[in-house]
C-alpha cells in the first residue's frame, strides 16, 4: 500500500423531512476507503502492553491529544466503570491432510454448532479439495474429522470423530491447533509468543477466533491502578468470529449483513454500568466488541440488561448510543466494520480527521497496534 491518502467528502448528511425532524442518507462503503502506509501495519505488539501509543480524542471541541496507553487512567476517576470483553481466543487453525490423498489441507475453526456431536461451522483451504465424505487427519491421527454439509464456497460443517471427554477433546486442539491471526494482514509466520499476546489477561471464556484487541493493552498493573482509583471493571463476554473482518462488499452500509455472534452479559455488569449512569459518570467501552454487546442489550428506558444470547448488530453512523459513553478502540483497516463502528461513535467528519492524523504520525494500525480513547 501507498502512503497516500484520499478521504472522501462526507456523504452522509441531513436532508429535512416535512416535520422537519432531521434525517440522514445511508453511510456509502466509499466514505471508508483510504490508504494506510503497509509499513503501518503492526506486525508485533509493543514490548509492554500498556506502553502502545494512545490518541485521545475529544468529541466536543475536536481536539486530538497523542499520549501513552498507561496514560488512560488520567481521564477517568471514582466511579467510571469499564466495560471489558473476557472472552478467550482459541487456537483455531488447524493443518492436517486430506485421507487417501494426503494432501495438505488448513481448517479454519469458527463455532462449535453441537458439542455432544462434536459438529463445528468451519472454513477450509484449498475448498476445492475438501467435499462432503472427505475424512481429515490432524497430527498423527490424534484428530479425524469428517466432512458432512458444505455451507459457503469456503464453508463445511464437519464432525470430529473423538471418543475422548469434552475436555480431552478441547485439550487436543489446543495441542495442534496455531493461534488465529490473520495471516493476509499479519504477513509473516505465527510464533509461540502469539499465543500468549493475542489475548487479553483477563481473557477468561473460551470461544472467540479473534481478540478484542482494544482490550490487549491492558496489564495486571493497570487494573489494579485502575482498582485504587476507584474505578469498576465491568466484564461482558462476546465471542469474536471471523465475520467481524469479512469484506463489506455492498456500496449501502444499510444492506451488509453481520455474522452472529454469542454473547452474555452479567448482573453484576449490569448494575455496575447502571449506577455509572444513574450517576451521570463515565461507562467505557473497551472496543467495538464490548460497544456492541451492551447497545444489543438495552431496555426501554434506555439502561443495559441482562441477556445472553446471539447479536448481529452492525453500528454505522449516524447510530444513537444508549449505554457506552466512552470508547477504547484500535486503529482499524479502510472499509472495515470496525472503523464504521468506531465513526458512529466519534462522529465521521473527526474520526477521518483523527485517522488522517494517526498516519502523518505514524500510528501502527490493526491488531498489534496502537489505541485511540474516544471522550
Amino acid at each position: 500500500m501507498l502512503l497516500s491518502l484520499h478521504f472522501l467528502k462526507v456523504i452522509a448528511f441531513r436532508v429535512s423531512n416535512k416535520s422537519n425532524t432531521p434525517q440522514y442518507l445511508p453511510m456509502k462503503l466509499s466514505a471508508f476507503k483510504f490508504e494506510v502506509p503497509k509499513k503501518l501495519i503492526a506486525l508485533y505488539p509493543t514490548e509492554n502492553r500498556d506502553e502502545s501509543r494512545l490518541m485521545v480524542v475529544h468529541r466536543k471541541t475536536g481536539e486530538i491529544e497523542h499520549r501513552n496507553f498507561k496514560d488512560v487512567l488520567d481521564y477517568f476517576s471514582e466511579g467510571d466503570v469499564f466495560v471489558t470483553n473476557d472472552t478467550k481466543v482459541f487456537p483455531a487453525r488447524l493443518y492436517g491432510n486430506k485421507e487417501k490423498t494426503g494432501a495438505k489441507i488448513e481448517v479454519f475453526l469458527l463455532r462449535e454448532l453441537n458439542p455432544e456431536f462434536k459438529l463445528w461451522d468451519v472454513l477450509v483451504d484449498p475448498a476445492r479439495k475438501i467435499r462432503v465424505g472427505n475424512k481429515l487427519y490432524f497430527g498423527d491421527g490424534d484428530l479425524v474429522a469428517e466432512v458432512i454439509d458444505n455451507t459457503t464456497s469456503r464453508g463445511r460443517t464437519i464432525r470430529f470423530l473423538f471418543d475422548g471427554t469434552d475436555e480431552e477433546f478441547h485439550k487436543t486442539i489446543d495441542t495442534l491447533g496455531e493461534t488465529p491471526l490473520l495471516k493476509e494482514i499479519i504477513e509473516r509466520a505465527i510464533e509461540p509468543e502469539d499465543t500468549e499476546r493475542y489475548q487479553t489477561v483477563f481473557a477468561k471464556n473460551v470461544g472467540a477466533v479473534a481478540a478484542p484487541t482494544a482490550g490487549m493493552h491492558f496489564t495486571p498493573q493497570l487494573l489494579k491502578r485502575l482498582e485504587l482509583k476507584g474505578i469498576e471493571i465491568a466484564p461482558i463476554t462476546l465471542h469474536v468470529g471471523l465475520g467481524t473482518f469479512r469484506q463489506v462488499d455492498v456500496e449501502d452500509l444499510t444492506k451488509h449483513k453481520m455474522d452472529s455472534e454469542n454473547y452474555f452479559i452479567s448482573e453484576r455488569t449490569v448494575n455496575l454500568v447502571n449506577e455509572s449512569l444513574d450517576q451521570k459518570k463515565r461507562v467505557v467501552a473497551v472496543g467495538t466488541t464490548s460497544l456492541k454487546t451492551v447497545e444489543s442489550s438495552v431496555t426501554a428506558g434506555g439502561k443495559l440488561k441482562e441477556s445472553s444470547g446471539w447479536t448481529d448488530k452492525f453500528i454505522i453512523p449516524h447510530y444513537d448510543f444508549k449505554i457506552a459513553n466512552a470508547l477504547i478502540t484500535n486503529f482499524h483497516l479502510p472499509e472495515s466494520t470496525l472503523l464504521m463502528t468506531a465513526s458512529a461513535f466519534g462522529g465521521y467528519p473527526l474520526i477521518m480527521k483523527a485517522y488522517k492524523e494517526a498516519i502523518k504520525e505514524k500510528y501502527r494500525f490493526f491488531s498489534y497496534g496502537d489505541a485511540m480513547l474516544v471522550l
